[in-house]
């Protein structure tokens, strides 16, 4: 089933909300290897009805970062539409909510994964946020606080709160990101309700992407972590559901070539220690089973100018080796 902005997209795989991570030069790199739709990082709803200056940041976009998710994160109402009024002077296309994050900060306060303990005030809560909200609403889930046994109840609560799609991550909240992603709790869910379910959980690679697809019969996919450093999922992931080929890896210059324009875009967002400062993970996780490269990310995390990091990706590029 397609509805919504999953019937605009050319293929239903997208980038999810990492936090510290999303930023726009992160999701522009993404979307250069065929990534369509991105999410900003989580944004807290009363930090961005205070207009905190830090959580305005992380709202940065531009003309190509499009189509666009913001996601909220909050359990009071009030605060929930006054972030809603302050994002209309942003540019997105849909408007997510989290009842997923298990972070314990989070949790604690009762948002996130944390309402997931009470489905029914979720489903109150998400159809005042759809009553209020000009863009469409989706929400994120897990399968539930420490069982995945009422799952499917949980997402029929929501889907009947009248939000336009469910994003569902397929673990429990107690479960956070360790243990395995449970399929068949997914497709229970794609069964029982009516709008679209995108899933996601350990989509690491174009098989485990194409597994997700073929065990749950979900509508779309979200890759997270799979994207670290990895920005070419989104390549893989289209050609191994289109033919079943997987193009081959990126070469070491290929890497090393994406890694200064992923460096460069930083630079244009941030100030000069700001960019090598983000950077380092970013050159971590592109640099991972590679031989040769243990010493240089040792090297690039003590980084702390621009020639600094252009020279540490010169010497991945004369370095690095695939493993034979």
């Amino acid at each position: 089933m397609k509805s919504g902005f999953l019937s605009k997209l050319n293929h239903p795989v997208m980038l999810a909300p990492l936090a510290g991570i999303s930023s726009l030069p992160f999701r522009l790199i993404n979307r250069r290897f065929g990534c369509e739709y991105a999410f900003v990082e989580m944004i807290n709803a009363r930090s961005l009805s205070y207009e905190n200056k830090k959580t305005a940041e992380l709202l940065q976009t531009a003309p190509e970062d499009r189509p666009l998710g913001v996601q909220l994160v909050g359990s009071e109402i009030d605060y929930i539409k006054q972030a809603i009024d302050k994002l209309e002077k942003y540019p997105h296309d849909i408007l997510d909510f989290n009842a997923a994050c298990p972070q314990k900060k989070i949790v604690s306060k009762g948002d996130g994964a944390g309402l997931l303990r009470t489905p029914r005030k979720l489903q109150l809560l998400l159809k005042a946020i759809v009553g209020y909200s000009r863009m469409p609403v989706t929400v994120k889930l897990r399968l539930g606080w420490n069982s995945g046994t009422a799952a499917a109840d949980i997402a029929a609560y929501a889907a009947d709160s009248g939000v336009s799609a469910l994003f569902v991550h397929g673990r429990t909240a107690a479960q956070g990101y360790s243990g395995t992603v449970d399929y068949e709790a997914i497709g229970k869910i794609k069964k029982k309700v009516s709008v679209p379910v995108i899933a996601s959980g350990d989509i690491l690679s174009p098989t485990l992407a194409k597994k997700m697809f073929d065990e749950t019969g979900c509508d779309g996919i979200l890759v997270a972590r799979g994207a670290l450093g990895n920005p070419w999922i989104f390549r893989e992931i289209m050609a191994m559901l289109k033919d079943g080929k997987i193009p081959p890896r990126p070469t070491v210059n290929e890497i090393a070539e994406t890694m200064i324009e992923h460096f460069r875009l930083c630079q244009g967002c941030f100030n000069e220690q700001g960019s090598v400062v983000r950077f380092r993970k970013f050159y971590v996780w592109y640099t991972r089973g590679l031989r040769g490269t243990k010493v240089l990310r040792a090297q690039v995390m003590r980084a702390q100018t621009v020639k600094d990091m252009f020279e540490g990706i010169e010497l991945f590029r004369d370095k690095a080796q695939y493993n034979t």
